[in-house]
């Protein structure tokens, strides 16, 4: 929702503190994953971030959604902290704040996010693969893995980990070939 720096400011503290409790009750792998399917959910639906955002919506109903799509299977504190983003008009960053959680997860258990772009959608065992060469070149404990298709590729896979990019793709491979041979691709 908000993209700027502004926004990581507003949504780092809260993250922390979020953090903070998940740890104390040895809560945080859970509330990693409920949050994963929040921003999921969140990337999936415009019309709710629309909804959070619009401050026509008063706060009794944007809690009223949000206890409905949080259901009762979140755990009561994470259900308890989002009603206190909307308490405090925070819940515009609410995607900021459960991104921000997720990369301070990622660095408590040394996991780092990795991208694979393919030709096509990749197997369980090509997943694995994929993680398995993350983690040498990372030296990681663990990956988490999103997938994406590109047909341009043609065959083989894109990885990018944070800035760096392999590419083991055919497409880059013939643009490597015609680069060392001086053509222009």
């Amino acid at each position: 929702m908000k993209g700027s720096s502004l926004g990581t400011e507003i949504a780092e503290p809260y993250a922390q503190a979020l953090m903070s409790v998940s740890q104390s009750n040895n809560l945080t792998e859970r509330f990693g994953e409920e949050i994963r399917s929040l921003l999921e959910l969140l990337d999936n639906s415009p019309e709710l971030q629309e909804f959070l955002s619009n401050p026509v919506f008063g706060e009794s109903s944007k809690k009223e959604i949000l206890a409905r799509i949080l259901g009762e299977g979140t755990h009561p504190y994470l259900q308890n902290f989002v009603k206190l983003l909307v308490d405090k008009r925070r819940i515009v960053f609410l995607k900021a704040v459960g991104e921000q959680y997720l990369a301070l997860l990622r660095q408590l258990t040394n996991t780092v996010l990795a991208e694979a772009i393919s030709a096509t959608e990749l197997n369980d065992d090509q997943r694995q693969a994929v993680i398995e060469k993350v983690k040498s070149l990372t030296g990681a404990q663990s990956v988490e893995l999103k997938t994406s298709v590109n047909p341009d590729l043609i065959g083989g896979v894109i990885i990018k980990v944070g800035s760096q990019i392999f590419d083991a793709s055919i497409r880059g491979q013939l643009r490597r070939i015609s680069l060392s041979l001086g053509v222009d691709g």
